[in-house]
Formats: structure tokens, sequence, C-alpha cells
């Protein structure tokens, strides 16, 4: 409601300029006065046309609020210090229409492409790989039609490299560590599952293991990582037992993936495999493409003599017949495509550009919606994916000059509108707290102990899987409302810790700017105090305790707020009004922080609203007010808080617990 009264405010002002001064101002800067005493929108346009009206802001701010008068929803507008125009709005009018939840969302068309998540199919995922999934979770869920421009639609999406170096490390691990052939890995998979033990978890071992044999003969180094190299070729050509052998696993280890992502309330809509970009042969469509518009070429001298390489953004101009030293190679030397290579094609395929396109198959069903996973002959009706008018890549921030590499790929090819609808969110590692580490049983040295964070690495088996960290979040969780709540059914306080346990994680994982380093901490993250998921959540119930209490529903408490005397009412309750006016923000903080890719932002609005309820219950005792128009305004607060927290946490991925 706060953005569509902003908006209202703006365009106003825009006429005003254009019919009165005929200048136009595509940015006019809005801001929120410290305290509602001075107002509710805080206007500097006046300083911004001084110089160019060559009049004092103090002169130019009175003609320009004469003109807003007439705004629905303005009540008046006064002229600050010197020249600031602070606006007024009619309390009584915005409580009303914030009571029935007149948000006003941006509406257009479009298809939008998200994709997240994207472990490599080798091991189980751990808490390094959450961060992606969550961010690009919650930020599907921030551009949901029902959330942000109706009429949009988006598509999940999460790559799926099983064709790469990792896979290839376990397959050398199951034929050489442990001597395995095909027939073996089926038998691994079936004594597995008649053990109840998880493939994803064997794999993670084998993993470390294999990465350490590499090097732990001096004499045998090489040939070994010649072994790797050719099990890599193997599974890029799509030859022999190998290639079988790598499918079982990588699919086998992608379901569990899905699994663990399902317990964070996490879904996709399409998996795309590199084994089908390649034997689809998605690259050479691409590279056919870079080379008739120039951005591919042979290089025939220096380091990168044989490869098919493309000059990277921002290179400086060349001396004639010069080779290019840092040009990006995209095709080794022995005709392996690199990673960047198979990325062009993707992200050509992605904005319909390729002319090719994956077969479809069913790969998991959601209870709202079907998995899709990439296929040489698909089934058929299948959704379409490939057409993206703007797509968002949740990849880390060692990716970044891939990513640029991309872009320019596409800017080369002449793609540029494609290549300005292309956004790269990128974010910083997550690592563990020493206290942390200690707690999962790692012994550390003195010199770990004493550092800041100490970093994942699931090549060396050091860190926490995910199922594991989700498990022990639950049952600390659980342990906490076991206490407080011994008479409810078992099955509700599972319930509740799952929710809880969630909420924890997803917000301590959304609470930090995507550039900032993530020390993970279980008792930080579970602590029902400061800015954690807990707090918020237990905001939301008390919230829901209150309307019990009264005995009102939400619906009721917000349908009686409608007929009280509110312009009254309002007049001397600046601090109802300013959380009011907080809680009207919903729409304008939900637009920022897409504009930003920032969930971090949606997290702490969460928070803020969460810090003003606890204020206000403290402030106003609802239950005992003895003024019935009173009262009726409190418990409409209450209402709206509730329904407004339940809302923003459900972008962010979190439930509101049954009782804390």
């Amino acid at each position: 409601m706060y953005r569509k009264l902003q908006q209202a405010v703006l365009e106003r002002i825009r006429e005003v300029l254009r019919e009165r001064y005929d200048v136009t101002l595509e940015r006019i800067a809005a801001e929120q006065p410290p305290t509602v005493a001075l107002g509710e929108i805080a206007l500097p346009v006046a300083f911004e046309l001084a110089k160019r009206l060559r009049k004092a802001p103090r002169v130019i701010a009175p003609e320009l609020a004469d003109s807003l008068a007439g705004v629905e929803g303005v009540a008046s507008v006064d002229v600050a210090g010197a020249g600031y125009l602070n606006v007024r709005l009619d309390r009584a009018a915005m409580v009303r229409a914030v009571a029935a939840d007149e948000h006003s969302f941006v509406g257009g068309t479009g298809f939008r492409l998200l994709e997240h998540t994207s472990i490599n199919p080798n091991k189980a995922a751990h808490v390094g790989h959450l961060r992606n999934a969550i961010l690009g979770d919650t930020f599907a869920r921030m551009l949901r039609p029902d959330a942000y421009k109706p009429g949009w639609q988006t598509g999940v999406q999460n790559y799926i490299d099983n064709t790469g170096v990792q896979v290839a490390d376990v397959v050398v691990g199951l034929q050489r560590l442990q001597g395995k052939d095909l027939q073996g890995v089926h038998e691994l998979l079936l004594d597995l599952a008649v053990r109840g033990e998880r493939v994803d978890y064997y794999l993670w071992d084998l993993y470390a293991r294999v990465s350490q044999w590499y090097d732990a003969d001096a004499g045998q180094k090489e040939a070994r990582r010649a072994l790797r190299l050719a099990t890599l070729h193997a599974l890029e050509h799509g030859e022999g037992e190998t290639v079988q052998m790598a499918d079982l696993m990588a699919t086998a280890v992608l379901s569990r993936h899905l699994e663990t992502m399902e317990r964070l309330g996490i879904a996709y809509d399409f998996l795309p495999r590199e084994s089908e970009i390649l034997h689809l042969h998605f690259w050479e469509r691409a590279r056919q493409i870079m080379v008739e518009r120039g951005v591919l070429y042979q290089e025939t001298a220096g380091k990168n003599a044989g490869c098919w390489v493309m000059r990277r953004p921002g290179a400086e101009a060349l001396v004639e017949g010069e080779p290019d030293a840092d040009a990006k190679v995209i095709v080794r030397s022995n005709g392996t495509v690199t990673y960047v290579g198979k990325d062009i094609a993707y992200h050509l395929w992605k904005f319909g550009l390729l002319g090719k396109d994956f077969g479809y198959r069913v790969f998991r069903e959601y209870p709202e919606r079907t998995c899709w996973v990439s296929a040489m002959v698909g089934e058929e009706p299948h959704p379409s994916f490939g057409h993206a008018d703007a797509i968002y890549n949740f990849i880390d921030s060692r990716q970044n000059d891939p990513q640029a590499n991309v872009t320019e790929a596409l800017r080369g090819m002449g793609f540029t509108d494609a290549a300005d609808r292309y956004r790269h969110v990128n974010y910083a590692m997550v690592a563990l707290t020493p206290r942390c580490a200690e707690d999962l049983g790692y012994t550390l040295s003195d010199e770990d102990r004493a550092k800041p964070f100490l970093e994942v690495s699931g090549r060396k088996g050091f860190g926490v899987k995910a199922d594991d960290l989700l498990d022990r979040l639950i049952s600390a969780a659980k342990a906490e409302v076991d206490a407080r709540h011994p008479e409810t059914p078992e099955a509700e306080r599972l319930e509740s810790a799952t929710a809880i346990a969630v909420g924890a994680l997803r917000y301590f994982m959304l609470k930090y700017t995507r550039n900032t380093v993530i020390a993970f901490d279980f008792r930080d993250a579970l602590s029902f105090e400061g800015e954690t998921g807990p707090y918020v959540q237990y905001a939301a119930v008390r919230a829901a305790n209150i309307l019990r209490k009264a005995g009102v529903s939400a619906e009721s408490a917000l349908a009686a707020v409608a007929a009280a005397p509110l312009e009254d009412l309002l007049r001397g309750e600046d601090e109802v009004w300013a959380f009011w006016l907080l809680l009207s923000r919903v729409t304008v903080t939900l637009e920022q922080a897409i504009v930003a890719a920032e969930p971090a932002m949606l997290a702490r609005y969460s928070f803020q609203i969460a810090q003003e309820f606890s204020n206000f219950y403290h402030r106003n005792h609802v239950m005992n007010e003895a003024d019935p128009d009173r009262k009726a305004l409190l418990l409409a607060t209450v209402a709206v808080a509730q329904r407004e927290l339940a809302r923003v946490l459900g972008w962010l991925g979190i439930a509101v617990p049954l009782e804390m």
C-alpha cells in the first residue's frame, strides 16, 4: 500500500514538472522521514531542480507542495528545512487499505528462468551447497506470479554436471580402489538399499579417498592423473561401460539430492544434464554460430596454439600478428570443450537462440509440480523451458570470470538484448565456526581454533552433510518444543520442531548479504533471541495466540477496524501508526529486494516486523484494553502483523510453527 501511495505522489510530481517547468525527471528520490511526526514520505526534489531552474529549493518547494494537495491518500504537505517536502498521509484511509490487503504489485508478461543448486552428483550435499539452493529458492518464491509481476511465469532449473571430473573421480574410485565393474555397481546400489545406507554418503567417503589416492604415490601420480583424464574423456564421449557406471551413480545421487532439498521446501521444474548437452550436439551448433559471428577463432601461435579461443571481456587491443596469450580457451588443443564452451551453448538454448532442444522425461513428482529431466529421447507431451525472457543464475563468486565470458560471448554474437537480460547472482562461501566444527566431532589444532572460520572441503571430506545438519537442528528444536509443550501430541511437536529447524537454517543463510562469507554455527542459528529465524517465527506464533485468546479471527479483527473511528484514534497513536506504516511497506521492500537480487533485505524486514511487534506487545495491553474502539485497533494491528509476517516468511521459504 505504501508503494501505491508513493507512486501516486511521484507521478503527480512528474506531471507538475512537465506542465509547469517543462522538466522531465526519470528518477525522483523518495525517502522516509526518521519519525512519523515529520510525515511519511520526504521528497528532496526541490534540491534536484534548484540548479536547473536557477531558484532556491526553498522557493521551489512550496510551488510543488500545493500541487500534491489533491492526491488521494495525502492529508497534507509541509515544507521543511531548506526545501524538503514532507508528505503526510491520510492515516485512517491508509489503515483501512492495509487492513483490506490492498497491496499493489507490478504486472507484466514473460518467462523468467532461474538456475540454482547445481551440485555435482558425486557425493552428499553439504552445508556449503545449501546457501546456493536457499538463495535461489527464495528468489524464485519472490518472483512467483502471486508475489510479484502477475502474468509472469517462473521456471526453476538445477543444472546437473553428470559428465564432469567429480563424477569421473568416483568412477575411478569404484573401478580402481574397489575393483568394481558395471555389475558390481548394480550390486552395490542394491546392497546399500537393503542395508538402508545412502549412496551419497557412501560416495562422500570414496570421493575423499580417491582424491588422496591420486597424489599418494609420487611414482604413480602421472599415471593416475592420466587415468582420471581418460575416464573424463570416456564420459564426455559417451563410451562403454564406464559411462553406464557413471550414469547409475550420478542418477542415484541426484535422487538423494532432491530428497535433501525437499526437506527444505526446495523443488525444481527441470534438470538439464550435461550429458545431453554434449550428446545432442548443443556445442557443435553453438560453435558454428560463434565462428560465423566472429567470436571464436583458432589460435595458431603461442601457448594456446591449436586451441579455439575467445577474447576475454575488457582485453586490451592486440598488435597485429601477435597471439592473445590471455584469451579464454573454449576448446582445448586435444578437442575437449571447456566448461565455458558448454555453458555458452547451454545459455543460447536458455534464450531460445540455439535452434535445438532437449528431450524431456518425468524424473520426480512433487505435491504441486512435476520435475522433468533432460533425455536423448523424451516423452510427449512435455513443457518447454528454453525460451527465457530473463535469466538468473545463482553461482558462487569464484565463477565470476566464466560467467562474464558467457555474457561477452552473447554480446559478441550480437545477442546484446539477451546479454542484458542475463544476471549472474553471485555469493560468497559458507564455512564453519571452530565451535561448530568441534560440535561435529572434528579435532582442531590451536591454530584452527583461533580462526574466525574453517572452510568446507568435500574433496578433503571436511564439512557437515546437509541431512546431518538438518537432523541435528530438528533434534535440538524438538528438545526445546518437548520441554515447553509436553502435553502436545508427538506428531505436532515434531512438525513444529521441523518448521523451527528449517526456518533457523534458511534464515541464517538469508540474513547475510550475498557477498558476505557465512560462518555457520548451530547454536547461533537456533537461538530464540536476536536476528534469527526462530525469533521471527515466535512473533508470528505469538500474534496468532493473542487472537486466539481474544476469541477473534484475523478476518473479523480486520473487518472490525474498518468501522472504528480511526480518524480520532490514530491522532494520538504515533507508535501504533508507525507500526502500520512499516507493515504497509511489504511490496516496496519486496521490489527493492528483487531489483538488488538480495533476499537479505526481506529477511531483515521480517526481523524489523518481529522487533516492532515485540515492542507493540509490551507497550499495549491488548487483552485488557477497556476502550472498545482502541481494542479493535490493537487487535487489527496484531492481525496485520500476523498476516504480513506469514507472507514475508513464506517468500523466505519459512513456515510458521504450530507452537513454540
